[in-house]
């Protein structure tokens, strides 16, 4: 398993939280141990959660990406990094009241662990690049298809691809978004980070506080 992921109670996320990160997911680093060293991928990647007994993580690696390759010597390790912001005591009213209050990084990471498994078969790939394509295109009006390129020049760039399939072992989880600061500074936060159009960071502040 490893040293496990530092995350204080105040930041836990629930099972229902974390399945919509998963469920939405984008990109993400995959790291893999091996005999040579680390090795790392940047990759968009799919949740499956069919897949075994905590679901799988799928995406692929370019032909020419050593790290395929690679042997493992133990898990791969998959971050997943959701919004961030940086957070001035300038925004808590309790600066005021006592100045005991330090700046801090507001976060979500999921710390996904499981074993590596990498695909060749070419009609493996195709449903893989299928299902990507729907997954991120969702949000278009007008919508590319892998269907509507040239079928041989699909065969092509599928030969110059390797699948690549975390099987989930354990996932660890923290949304660190002011919830162990008073109800006053959680909304002195949300309104600052609205204040410089920080939109993610503010609709995660108010989403893990219950704010408006």
């Amino acid at each position: 398993m490893g040293v496990p992921t530092y995350v204080p109670s105040a930041f836990q996320m629930t099972d229902d939280q974390i399945a919509d990160v998963l469920e939405n997911l984008g990109a993400a680093d995959l790291v893999t141990p091996t005999a040579i060293g680390l090795a790392s991928t940047f990759m968009p990647m799919l949740y499956d959660a069919g897949i075994g007994e905590h679901g799988a993580l799928l995406g692929h690696f370019a032909l020419q990406n050593e790290h395929w390759k690679a042997e493992p010597t133990g898990d791969s390790l998959v971050i997943v990094h959701g919004s961030d912001s940086y957070i001035t005591p300038m925004w808590y009213p309790s600066k005021a009241e006592h100045g005991r209050v330090v700046p801090t990084w507001n976060h979500l990471t999921i710390n996904i662990r499981g074993e590596l498994v990498v695909h060749h078969d070419t009609e493996w790939l195709r449903d893989l690049v299928t299902r990507l394509t729907e997954h991120f295109e969702q949000p278009f009006a007008e919508r590319w298809q892998v269907t509507d390129a040239p079928e041989r020049f699909i065969d092509g760039q599928l030969r110059a691809i390797k699948g690549m399939e975390l099987r989930i072992h354990s996932i660890e989880a923290k949304a660190k978004f002011s919830q162990n600061r008073p109800e006053a500074d959680r909304r002195g936060v949300l309104d600052g980070l609205r204040s410089v159009a920080d939109h993610d960071g503010a609709g995660a502040v108010a989403h893990f506080n219950g704010l408006v």
